[in-house]
């Protein structure tokens, strides 16, 4: 009888205990206001299960962090082009989910597994799951400076065309816009329509656009524009000298590549190709001493 009170009251208390929680999270989950991602980059799939969790982080916890914690991811965020996908605070919830989330699976995989002192695996999973988030980011960001490099000596053709035709420079980088290739330089040169239409100088809407990207040969090809304006000469050449300078730099930018491909193959090829191959050649070898009695 005495068991079964036990039981009954276990069983009681972990009831109480569940509905606190659930009670817990729905309270947690109604106090969060709603967002308006109209004006926002759709969410990826894989982060758009997570978005309720790491919205609910954000409100409770990272925005009461001080800001200069925050200026980090928010420069990188910036440089990524993400900052219209989340904020920098909803970017270390990102963290802490992701960490929490790791944590968790390696704790629930490894008894699993049969694996003991699990603290320290534990431990390194929260850490990668920590890391991965700007791992990510960083990723993101080379793969978007790439796409401006890749992109910048076409529109400065289209530039070019536009001011040797006649037109100023903003109409020259309206029809960049128009006609140009997708990605994130024409995003970027589209600002800067934006900005010269509010108002702004030329050389202050470039230097917003090179604060945006910090790639060099933007910040090359700026740099040229303004000082050609400076000094009164005709943005035509100078528009085509950069786009002439960006075309050899791509071809070098390949020959290193190239040159450097026989080097990064070296390793591949000496811990998995020629030891299988010296298997495939020596087998036939090796079967015909064992067949002659040699071993």
């Amino acid at each position: 009888m005495q068991q079964i009170l036990i039981a009954l009251l276990v069983g009681v208390v972990f009831v109480l205990f569940a509905a606190t929680v659930v009670y817990s999270a729905v309270r947690l989950t109604e106090e969060v206001p709603d967002e308006d991602r109209e004006y926002l980059d759709p969410l990826p799939r894989g982060l758009r299960l997570l978005w309720p969790l790491l919205r609910i982080v954000d409100y409770h916890v990272c925005q009461r962090l001080p800001a200069r914690l925050t200026r980090g991811p928010a420069d990188s965020l910036r440089l990524s082009g993400l900052l219209y996908l989340m904020s920098p605070t909803q970017f270390i919830a990102l963290c802490l989910v992701s960490l929490a989330g790791f944590a968790l699976l390696a704790a629930i995989a490894l008894p699993l597994a049969g694996q003991e002192g699990n603290g320290f695996w534990i431990a390194c999973a929260a850490l990668f799951g920590f890391v991965y988030p700007r791992v990510w980011l960083k990723d993101t960001l080379k793969r978007r400076q790439k796409m401006v490099v890749k992109a910048l000596p076409a529109y400065l053709d289209f530039l070019t065309m536009g001011v040797e035709a006649g037109l100023n420079m903003a109409g020259a980088i309206g029809q960049a816009v128009a006609k140009g290739p997708e990605g994130p330089l024409k995003n970027e040169f589209a600002f800067v329509l934006r900005d010269l239409r509010s108002g702004l100088t030329r050389a202050e809407a470039l230097r917003r656009m090179d604060e945006r990207l910090k790639v060099p040969q933007v910040t090359s090809f700026i740099n040229a524009v303004i000082q050609a304006e400076r000094m009164g000469a005709s943005l035509g050449p100078t528009f085509r000298a950069q786009a002439d300078q960006r075309r050899i730099e791509r071809f070098q930018l390949a020959e290193k590549l190239a040159m450097e491909a026989p080097v990064k193959l070296i390793f591949p090829l000496v811990a998995f190709i020629f030891p299988v191959t010296f298997v495939v050649l020596m087998f036939p070898i090796a079967v015909k001493f064992m067949q002659s009695g040699a071993f």
